[in-house]
């Protein structure tokens, strides 16, 4: 057994792997930074375009820089951007900002579930694409995104796909009332061909905006995306004859410009469900103006405006209509889309 003794001598110290420069909470300005639109994310790669409608504009891919948190970069945010944004194979920027976003589109897991998930930024219309057969049209799940939509500060716009197999006009009736537009699309075979009706009048509405297309898997999202923006071959699905559901075929969103530079189309992943856990019912409220203004007024302190609430003005403001019909028409719309929020099954 060794007798040796040890000294000071004997220590040895790791070094800093840190390095010797103390921390510091300062961080760079970063005033060499570009501004650049995510269009699409894919594994912890962001895809960008960089000096947006100038002659200079390009694409480039970028990383988002530590600095960030966990805060999350979303298809449709305005970043800026340092480092190697030319676009180059192999080049890699980094996204250092996220600019003040003139919307959020949100949405839960389900309705207990506190954490948000951020789909889109900065879009004004959000589609709601549902098939009015094969699969079937779930109502509850329109009404949510609708609701969806006001709380965001969108505004709404159904397409139903699929008329050569049902008839649209329930559907229509439906969602005219809490100010909904829609626009009816189908896919008779001509001369041997799908031809897709309606797509003019749906380009109509989205020429000048950025809007976002939300829909179950197999409702055809992707057909329309394929058919608005020609080249994008966004793969398209088949509904399951046992399940009655689509498969999902798209992975993430993309946004995509239209034709002529007319506006913005961002398809998104087929959806299952939409929770609202997020969603505060004076937000809903505020989308139905003159409802709004009855139960602020007149509704007692914690009136729930629902059907079975008792003393709510809602009811008497809907007796006391003259025509007997356009007051609970959209009162009876609010209220199922109250019933929505609420955790009725999407």
């Amino acid at each position: 057994m060794s007798t040796r003794r040890f000294d000071e001598r004997d220590i040895r110290t790791r070094p800093n792997p840190r390095g010797s420069r103390p921390r510091t909470k300062q961080r760079p300005d970063h005033d060499d930074a570009v501004r650049g639109l995510v269009t699409g994310v894919d594994r912890g790669r962001y895809h960008l375009i960089v000096a947006l409608d100038t002659p200079q504009e390009h694409v480039a891919v970028a990383m988002k820089a530590r600095e960030l948190g966990r805060e999350r970069v979303v298809c449709g945010d305005l970043v800026d951007v340092v480092g190697d944004s030319s676009g180059a194979p192999g080049s890699l920027a980094r996204i250092v900002r996220i600019a003040e976003r003139s919307t959020v589109l949100r949405r839960t897991a389900d309705d207990t579930d506190p954490v948000e998930r951020v789909i889109v930024a900065n879009a004004d219309q959000l589609v709601i694409v549902t098939a009015l057969a094969d699969p079937e049209p779930r109502t509850r799940m329109i009404d949510r995104c609708v609701v969806a939509a006001y709380d965001a500060g969108m505004s709404a716009l159904l397409c139903l796909t699929k008329a050569d197999l049902a008839d649209p006009a329930e559907l229509v009736a439906m969602y005219a009332p809490i100010g909904v537009e829609v626009v009816v699309t189908s896919r008779p075979v001509v001369d041997g061909e799908r031809i897709i009706h309606g797509l003019e009048e749906l380009r109509e509405r989205l020429v000048g905006r950025t809007s976002v297309l939300v829909g179950h898997s197999g409702v055809g999202k992707s057909t329309l995306v394929n058919a608005l923006v020609p080249g994008t071959y966004r793969a398209t699905g088949v509904v399951n004859d046992v399940t009655g559901r689509g498969r999902h075929t798209s992975s993430s969103a993309v946004g995509l410009r239209l034709p002529g530079g007319a506006g913005w189309v961002i398809d998104t992943p087929g959806v299952r469900s939409f929770g609202l856990a997020h969603v505060q019912v004076e937000s809903l409220l505020a989308a139905f103006g003159d409802l709004a203004t009855v139960t602020t007024e007149l509704c007692p302190r914690g009136c729930t405006h629902a059907a079975d609430a008792p003393d709510c003005a809602l009811d008497d403001w809907v007796a006391t209509d003259p025509e007997d019909g356009p007051r609970a028409a959209r009162v009876d719309s609010m209220r199922r889309l109250l019933a929505a929020r609420a955790g009725d099954p999407a």
